[in-house]
């Protein structure tokens, strides 16, 4: 299978909101409320109905110090899934995986987009299969892994040395044969970063824009949020919402949350605002 040249048409005229959908037992939020297969599609059915442009599926969990999931027990979780979303809903399928086997499976069974957190450094078959496939790639700057990612959360120069690591993977990936207008840079919030450090890539997110490919943020619930507002994991929906937006006007082209509904309703009335005329 190949990728359609429309599964994405609408990516850098509007701001696209990716559907996050864990197949797991222990993702920070929403691990196992989607673990069964049945319940991940009815949940990927209604946050298409809700508006989401794209779902992403993932089968292993990638909050700090999660643990590693196997190649067998991920392909089980997300195959199944990615296969029926597929066939009855007609948007755009990412996977999240950092396993070249788990994404060319994903790709056959009608997968479009890969979203690889690793940024090839796992496994850089995912760069040849994504050539191979003329799918999108999404590549993420992470500093280490999952396991010890938190442990070291200081920069010289954040900005600059996340902006120089996805430069080089852009080129990386580019190298395997992926065209440069199918490849969508992530700067990895929450992933190696301090709060503070968050929040500055958030502010200066339109600094990414010079390295030509659109930009996707996932901020959606994440602990920096609720640090900031003092709230758990229930009461973090409105500072996601604000950050979706603040992140949208700043440069990015996909958000990916949780919360649907909620974030479509916020960036409409920014549409609104942002395209209404000069009286």
């Amino acid at each position: 299978m190949r990728v359609k040249n429309e599964d994405m048409k609408d990516l850098g005229n509007r701001p696209l909101i990716m559907g996050i959908l864990n197949v797991t037992p222990d993702s920070f939020s929403d691990g196992g409320k989607y673990f069964d297969s049945k319940m991940a599609v009815e949940h990927a059915l209604e946050l298409a109905a809700c508006g989401a442009d794209i779902l992403d599926v993932g089968g292993e969990s990638s909050r700090p110090g999660a643990a590693p999931v196997s190649l067998e027990d991920e392909l089980a979780r997300v195959i199944p899934v990615v296969k029926e979303i597929c066939r009855r809903i007609d948007i755009p399928v990412s996977i999240d995986t950092n396993k070249s086997e788990v994404a060319r499976r994903a790709l056959d069974v009608g997968a479009s987009v890969i979203n690889d957190i690793s940024a090839l450094r796992v496994d850089e078959k995912i760069g040849q299969f994504a050539a191979d496939y003329k799918s999108y790639l999404i590549l993420m700057h992470m500093r280490g892994t999952p396991q010890n990612m938190q442990d070291d959360t200081h920069y010289n120069d954040l900005i600059g040395e996340v902006s120089g690591f996805l430069k080089s993977s852009v080129e990386r990936a580019m190298s395997f044969g992926v065209s440069k207008d199918r490849i969508i840079i992530d700067p990895g919030i929450g992933f190696g970063k301090s709060v503070d450090g968050n929040f500055v890539i958030l502010k200066n997110l339109h600094r990414f824009l010079e390295l030509g490919c659109p930009i996707l943020v996932g901020a959606s619930r994440k602990s920096f949020i609720g640090k900031a507002l003092n709230v758990d994991l229930d009461g973090r929906l409105e500072g996601s919402v604000a950050a979706a937006c603040y992140a949208v006007l700043n440069g990015a082209d996909i958000i990916r949350v949780h919360d649907v509904a909620e974030t479509k309703q916020a960036l409409t009335v920014i549409e609104k605002i942002t395209g209404a005329a000069v009286s």
